[in-house]
């Protein structure tokens, strides 16, 4: 029998979801529907979205549904503060927040189920970006791989694996486990030390630990802080960062900076990036039809090149410079939030330098 992961039980099939697709024909009118009721929607979502939520996005939905769309930005525990305090007279209609945070939004009742009647193109959503039998969904996503210096490497790295190589000695910068996008190290230590299938190794964290201690050598810092730890990358006191995010990378890329995101052999692990429907939002209908924008191919397309993530949507287009095919892999996040502290707290004690 195959072997089913935690993650892959609470995602929707994709057979589910085509079979509701009948249920989205009534949706037809959609648009039309949604210009008879409240002209205004509000979305939670984070700070640094402000660029293309506040251009791109509010000008392609409030031109196609003739209404106001309001965006706060902020951070994922602040949103959640919001719809807590607000429970029995909500405000915010849509919440963007990291997968973690929504976890802790359906345990609180927060957050109303997402199916194809209510957003058409979850039916068309990669069913491992679909949470919870569907209370969120992940849209465009940044992605993990390996930064590197492009003088130190100008053939880039091919593999997870090269980083632990002796010739990185005391070149490599490492997130702190505090940090999201550290925990793809770990679980990419637990596939190289176990050769598990990624999916599966990321529930073996005791070999992750064992075979990220051995990459102490070659160790120049480990980082809770960003522009300190790309700062040493982009002077090439460092040579590689393990595990960042295409969100701080590529932008510097477009700038000329000397690094690169490369995608390893394996794959690249993709962002929390989670979309809901607040449960009681005002203005339902303009919610969902905002959820359905988000999700499709047309906006995942046309915001791609300046959110620099990878898209949900199975008909979208990959980023630029990603080789076709590329395998992409998310983290378990209920079994993280039940382990991540223990996870901390080992950390602390066997990776410090």
């Amino acid at each position: 029998m195959k072997h089913r992961t935690p993650s892959q039980s609470t995602a929707l099939s994709r057979r589910a979801l085509l079979a509701a697709g009948a249920s989205a024909a009534a949706l037809a009118g959609f648009p039309a529907i949604v210009r008879a009721q409240a002209r205004e929607l509000v979305v939670g979502g984070a700070a640094s979205m402000a660029p293309w939520m506040n251009g791109t996005m509010t000008r392609h939905f409030e031109r196609k549904y003739n209404a106001k769309l309001t965006f706060e930005g902020t951070r994922s525990l602040v949103n959640l503060e919001k719809m807590q305090s607000n429970r029995n007279r909500q405000y915010l209609s849509v919440v963007l927040m990291d997968d973690p945070v929504m976890i802790m939004a359906v345990n609180e009742n927060l957050l109303e189920k997402l199916t194809p009647a209510i957003a058409p193109n979850l039916a068309k959503t990669r069913p491992d970006a679909i949470h919870m039998d569907g209370m969120w969904a992940n849209y465009l996503q940044p992605w993990q791989g390996i930064a590197t210096n492009t003088r130190a490497l100008p053939q880039g790295v091919a593999s997870w694996a090269d980083v632990y190589e002796p010739r990185f000695k005391g070149r490599v910068v490492l997130p702190s486990l505090q940090n999201t996008e550290g925990l793809a190290n770990l679980v990419m230590a637990a596939h190289l030390e176990t050769g598990k299938p990624i999916d599966q190794a990321q529930y073996d964290i005791a070999a992750g630990f064992k075979k990220i201690a051995t990459l102490k050598p070659n160790l120049l810092t480990i980082y809770t802080q960003i522009p300190q730890a790309f700062n040493l990358l982009e002077q090439g006191e460092a040579w590689a960062i393990p595990s960042a995010f295409s969100s701080v990378v590529v932008p510097r890329e477009r700038e000329r900076a000397p690094i690169k995101l490369q995608a390893p052999k394996e794959g690249i692990f993709v962002g929390p990036a989670g979309i809901a429907l607040v449960r009681g939002a005002p203005a339902p209908e303009l919610a969902r039809a905002f959820i359905d924008e988000l999700l499709g191919k047309e906006m995942q397309d046309i915001l791609l090149p300046e959110t620099f993530a990878f898209p949900s949507n199975v008909d979208a287009k990959p980023p630029e410079g990603l080789p076709p095919g590329i395998k992409t892999y998310g983290l378990d996040w209920q079994f993280v939030a039940r382990e991540r502290q223990a996870w901390v707290q080992r950390w602390d004690r066997e990776m410090a330098i």
